[in-house]
């Protein structure tokens, strides 16, 4: 099995939950609890992503990491599919596009609702999403797109 990413911490939950829950707030900027000024997509990513160890690169538009690449999700038109790369696994929770390409587990905090997915690694290729016990919710064959229910999903493993 590859490296665990264990991010989960009840202040961070919290954060990221008000910062969620207030929708397009979550872009705005904001202090860290350091005192840094952060805004767009970094804000996002310091919140749902707490602890995790510090990104590649940031701009008010993307944070990238080794193996995740979060932007402001796009408005959908009359797509049904979400642009996913090649080798990617891809979806949109609560605003933002998240864009896994790396074998791992991740886990995740505040992801509720619904949003679009697509599964648009090697044909075959199982994502998993699993339940704050670990059980598995749901998992995507690749090639597969469509809508999920995010309510709620405590980590994953794209691969």
């Amino acid at each position: 099995m590859g490296e665990h990413v264990n991010i989960a911490k009840p202040a961070a939950l919290l954060v990221a939950a008000t910062a969620l829950l207030a929708g397009s707030t979550a872009w705005a900027t904001a202090a860290t609890p350091d005192g840094t000024r952060v805004t767009g997509v970094q804000q996002v990513a310091d919140q749902v992503l707490a602890g995790h160890p510090k990104p590649l690169s940031a701009s008010a538009d993307q944070v990238r990491y080794d193996g995740l690449t979060l932007t402001k999700a796009p408005k959908l038109a009359a797509k049904k599919d979400l642009d996913c790369a090649y080798g990617h696994l891809c979806m949109i929770v609560r605003g933002t596009k998240f864009d896994f390409y790396k074998c791992q587990t991740w886990t995740v905090s505040n992801w509720t609702g619904d949003g679009p997915f697509t599964n648009n690694q090697t044909p075959g290729t199982v994502a998993r999403f699993y339940n704050q016990d670990g059980s598995v919710r749901w998992t995507s064959t690749a090639y597969e797109a469509g809508t999920a229910t995010w309510d709620p999903i405590y980590s994953l493993r794209p691969c």
